[in-house]
């Protein structure tokens, strides 16, 4: 199965991939430049890839976006083969809202796959709330709106018990796609 994980600059995209990946990551990190740089001093260019093997034919590749704009055809390839997507969102930078949700647009417009939003540095000063966060992404509508689930990139546990709710949508997911709901 392939997961893919989005978000904007800093959200915690490689951080949740390391945490739980049992492989040594794959990643194409450089050094930042221009406003990036006042962020972190690295960031991703292509994408960073890790796995999480639960049993012997049964395996979750994590495929990392670049959080950057101008490497939006990388998130192209990346999602079409995607199962499944996580959008990580940084609460406690709202200035990265518009990007999230430019994100979100981008890959709604590719794909019809299950996805959460993982809140995270929900832990700073200045963190919104999730409502408050939901409505900026434009979900309004909460019978429309994705799981929301706040999370620690850097915390295993926590990045399993966002993976765990993923699969529990996307199970339903496949489970009303059989039953012909919401068609």
């Amino acid at each position: 199965m392939r997961l893919v994980v989005t978000g904007s600059v800093g959200a915690g995209k490689s951080t949740f991939i390391r945490s739980v990946s049992e492989i040594a990551v794959v990643d194409t990190d450089r050094i930042a430049t221009h406003e990036t740089a006042a962020i972190k001093k690295k960031t991703t260019v292509a994408m960073d890839f890790g796995r999480l093997q639960f049993a012997p034919q049964m395996a979750l590749h994590l495929y990392g976006t670049p959080g950057q704009s101008r490497f939006d055809f990388m998130w192209d390839i990346l999602i079409k083969k995607a199962h499944a997507y996580i959008l990580l969102v940084d609460a406690h930078r709202p200035s990265d809202f518009q990007a999230c949700r430019r994100i979100y647009a981008f890959m709604q417009q590719r794909v019809n796959i299950p996805l959460i939003v993982g809140l995270t540095h929900m832990d700073c000063q200045g963190a919104w709330s999730e409502e408050n966060v939901a409505i900026a992404l434009g979900f309004v509508d909460e019978e429309k709106r994705p799981p929301f689930v706040t999370l620690n990139a850097n915390q295993k546990e926590s990045v399993v018990d966002a993976l765990i709710v993923l699969m529990q949508h996307y199970v339903e997911g496949m489970q009303s796609r059989e039953l012909g709901i919401g068609n």
